[in-house]
């Protein structure tokens, strides 16, 4: 199972009512974020997420919008107690930003890993035992006014144990146990097992996608390919506002739903609306023309991911005072 917490759908400009666009993936209490603008710290509060649980942020380019909350977000994970090292991933000049943020933060309690610029399409090699084997994270390049990165949370799901395959294969069953958990052949009394001697066929993981900040590409849909979930930059609602969205190098909504059928994604979650967009939903019919399972997002719109399951339906977190002092 998954969790996602859209933290702020707004796009340049954070608004009374619309943080800017974030997002929090959860997997076993463990926890990814997506982008850091202003105020990304207070909507995690607001919504209960936690800091201390907080093991890799994505950070998709290095506009104000997506990187600016980033030091307060750091700052208030070190007060929890935290010492765990947390991994930032981002564009070629995330390092010189920490280098920047440090000035004014030399304090923190765990050690911070960057990956810069990583290489496209392949798993980053995270140090984390849910992250680094469970789950995997790629990048992709993407095309926006400076460096972008479109990320990808992939959970793979290890096939079925079958008994009689394990029977007719003559394995013992004293180590049934260990290559069903394994991945690694088992030697026992003078003969190699392997895992597949005793595993059914392959079954489908789970998909999440982050495409935000950028103009349609060929790349995007295969990027994106099966997501059981997709949130997607729409900086615009009107099909009359596309020559904007390529001025800005953004997407309208019925480019961003063009990229989601493309992509067979389960569904797709628009966000990073432009602050002169006060009522997303006037336009949403521009995505669903084209792509039928679209969700308008909304600051602290939750979505829980489960196996096989055909579509997450969003529900909303009621803002409570949080009295933890140590998430």
């Amino acid at each position: 199972m998954i969790d996602v917490t859209l933290l702020g759908t707004g796009g340049s400009i954070p608004l009374p009512d619309r943080y800017l666009s974030s997002a929090i993936i959860e997997y076993k209490g463990r926890k990814i974020l997506m982008d850091a603008g202003e105020g990304t710290g207070v909507s995690m509060r607001a919504v209960r997420s936690g800091f201390k649980s907080l093991d890799v942020i994505c950070i998709t380019h290095l506009h104000g919008d997506h990187v600016i909350g980033l030091q307060g977000i750091l700052g208030t994970t070190s007060n929890t107690g935290r010492t765990e090292p947390i991994t930032i991933i981002g564009p070629k000049g995330i390092k010189d930003v920490m280098k920047g943020f440090r000035v004014i933060m030399p304090w923190l309690n765990y050690d911070i890993n960057i990956i810069e610029d990583p290489t496209p399409g392949e798993p980053i090699v995270i140090n984390n035992k849910y992250i680094h084997g469970e789950l995997s994270i790629s990048a992709l390049p993407v095309k926006h006014t400076r460096p972008n990165f479109a990320y990808r949370v992939d959970l793979k799901r290890e096939p079925k144990f079958d008994p009689q395959k394990a029977k007719a294969n003559e394995v013992p069953q004293r180590i049934w146990g260990d290559l069903q958990r394994g991945q690694k052949p088992v030697e026992y009394e003078g003969k190699t097992y392997t895992p597949d001697m005793v595993l059914g066929e392959a079954r489908k993981g789970m998909r999440v996608s982050w495409v935000t900040d950028t103009r349609p590409t060929p790349e995007i849909p295969g990027f994106i390919e099966g997501s059981d979930l997709l949130l997607s930059c729409a900086n615009f609602g009107s099909n009359d506002d596309t020559e904007k969205a390529k001025n800005k190098m953004h997407m309208t909504f019925a480019e961003a739903a063009t990229q989601a059928k493309k992509g067979h994604v389960k569904e797709m979650v628009l966000t990073h609306f432009s602050q002169a967009m006060r009522d997303p939903e006037k336009y949403v019919k521009n995505a669903t023309d084209i792509f039928p399972n679209t969700v308008i997002g909304k600051d602290h719109m939750h979505f829980t991911l489960n196996y096989d399951q055909a579509f997450a339906e969003p529900t909303m977190i009621e803002e409570k005072e949080d009295t933890k002092e140590n998430n």
